[in-house]
């Protein structure tokens, strides 16, 4: 890590995504970064981020705090994503390097803008999928690197599957488990998808906004199926339902000799691994993975500091603006397949949202 001290900022906009996952306030236990000043068009939600920061310099226009303060990273903290291309671009053009909420965006198109200014200002953009900074996320991956479970053959991930189930969960938190798919078995060629409201395939009069504005969304019911460049495949599946205990969400990989299980943040997990001493003898051995676990929301700080390495480095981040853009995809493509009734391949040939043209057939 540089000694240099880096200066941040961050962006909220209250009542209209607010400061996201705490985005602002994970700046305090990360190394060799300094909040130095946030922006909030909403006075009362201004105080209060700068009550739970420390922070004394604060704006009311996000333009104005890019343009007097002397910063080098930019917190771009609201859930609603109909702001974040406008603000990211913002950051960018001032020479910052961007920490999003996700989704990054609601459309491959606006992704691409993004990183082609990025790539081309020489600047880093993180994303902010926490789980894939958590130490016991990497430390799951080693094992199925070193082979504890054989070669990958298939996931199997599962929303949350509460009253947002189906396309809201897909984008919400699908998004999450897209990316951990990717950082486990890398890049995804084809998609088909099935989205469905109340038993039936999904009509342009379904397509609709999600409670808040994160781009086009359909369905009570998805079910996803994924083709890695490898060989391996994937599902993705989110019914609705009126319980919001957060299960099932997580994933299983399951490999040549054995499967590892995990829920969302992998603060329990499980490995099963075949003990074949003889090819009619099959037994399976399973337990419980102990391992020093961090909580999600560390993964912000975790984030912060590998964004900062990484521009130290050259190098993209964990959870970069192309892994956000590929994650987005899968979930589109994921649409797409249903409204044309065929396999999808990736990247996208079309860049918008399949669901808003769709929708305009009607």
């Amino acid at each position: 890590m540089s000694d240099r001290v880096f200066r941040a900022g961050a962006i909220g906009r209250t009542g209209r995504g607010n400061f996201g996952h705490g985005l602002h306030k994970c700046y305090e236990d990360a190394r060799n970064v300094e909040l130095v000043a946030l922006a909030d068009e909403d006075e009362e939600g201004r105080a209060q981020a700068a009550v739970e920061t420390s922070v004394s310099q604060t704006y009311s226009d996000y333009r104005e705090m890019l343009e007097r303060e002397d910063l080098d990273i930019v917190s771009v903290c609201p859930r609603w994503v109909d702001c974040h291309e406008e603000m990211i671009t913002a950051a960018l053009e001032a020479g910052c390097h961007v920490y999003s909420e996700k989704p990054m965006t609601a459309t491959p198109d606006a992704a691409d803008r993004i990183i082609a200014l990025a790539d081309s200002r020489g600047l880093k953009i993180a994303v902010a999928h926490q789980a894939a900074y958590l130490p016991q996320i990497h430390a799951i991956r080693t094992m199925v690197d070193e082979g504890r479970i054989g070669k990958i053959v298939s996931i199997r991930a599962t929303g949350k599957m509460d009253q947002r189930g189906g396309g809201e969960d897909l984008i919400v938190l699908g998004t999450h488990l897209f990316n951990l798919m990717r950082l486990f078995a890398g890049e995804v060629s084809s998609v088909w998808g099935r989205v469905t409201v109340e038993g039936r395939d999904i009509e342009p009069k379904d397509v609709r906004e999600a409670g808040e504005p994160i781009g086009w969304i359909a369905g009570d019911a998805v079910l996803g199926f994924y083709v890695f460049a490898s060989g391996a495949t994937a599902t993705f599946e989110s019914r609705k339902r009126e319980n919001r205990d957060g299960r099932p969400f997580g994933m299983e990989i399951r490999g040549e000799s054995g499967s590892i299980s995990f829920n969302a943040d992998a603060r329990q997990a499980t490995l099963l691994e075949d003990d074949t001493p003889a090819p009619w003898e099959v037994s399976q051995v399973r337990s419980s993975i102990k391992m020093a676990t961090t909580p999600l929301m560390t993964g912000n700080t975790l984030a912060i500091e590998d964004l900062v390495r990484s521009s130290v480095e050259d190098r993209d981040p964990i959870s970069s603006a192309r892994d956000a853009r590929a994650a987005l995809e899968m979930i589109l493509a994921t649409y797409a397949s249903q409204v044309t009734g065929s396999r999808i391949s990736l990247p996208l040939e079309d860049r918008g949202h399949p669901l808003a043209s769709f929708r305009e057939s009607r």
